[in-house]
């Protein structure tokens, strides 16, 4: 469809401006928050550039809705939202599709999700490509896919592993600090 029929609009949450666009089939882009609206609004056109601004329909209004509850440190589930993942390749739609299998609270790895594929150990690589590129973070969780022992691993949103590390922690998992990835703690 290219990018025409694609619109967006950016809101407030508790943790910045976020942006969300989308088309007739689904959410094609999420931003995840800055501090401004308009460098939310810049971030999401950078990729966007023929999108108009628009008031979210029903359904794009409950998306918004949700990404408050979630920055506001509510468990969410993404997983019901449709997203419109054209001009992807077969291996990264199968690595999102995985990933959106990820609840609340629940992390991976990148070696775990690609052996979770059937594939073998290269193919942690492209399972952290596909996270970098994720276009619907958040609504695909790449936050919950973790590098090999629990580590942070890369995050390229704004703020990096900075904000990666705070989504987190919104969901009550907090690393380096439990003995065995499989506790969480809810501390608010």
């Amino acid at each position: 469809m290219g990018q025409a029929g694609h619109r967006y609009f950016i809101f407030e949450t508790a943790a910045g401006f976020c942006g969300i666009a989308w088309n007739d089939v689904g959410i094609t882009r999420f931003q995840l928050p800055t501090r401004a609206a308009e460098a939310t609004e810049r971030l999401l056109l950078r990729r966007l550039s023929a999108a108009e601004a628009s008031q979210p329909t029903p359904e794009i209004r409950e998306a918004v809705e949700a990404v408050q509850r979630y920055f506001d440190g509510k468990e969410v589930d993404f997983s019901g939202f449709a997203v419109d993942l054209e001009g992807q390749d077969e291996l990264f739609r199968r690595i999102y599709a995985a990933t959106r299998e990820l609840r609340w609270g629940q992390t991976t790895t990148y070696g775990a999700l690609a052996k979770e594929l059937g594939a073998g150990p290269e193919a942690a690589r492209d399972v952290g490509q596909a996270m970098a590129k994720n276009p619907v973070s958040l609504i695909i969780p790449c936050h919950r896919v973790l590098a090999a022992g629990g580590k942070i691993g890369g995050f390229s949103a704004p703020g990096g592993s900075t904000t990666k590390t705070r989504m987190l922690e919104l969901e009550g998992i907090h690393l380096g600090q439990a003995p065995e990835p499989t506790q969480q703690s809810f501390g608010f």
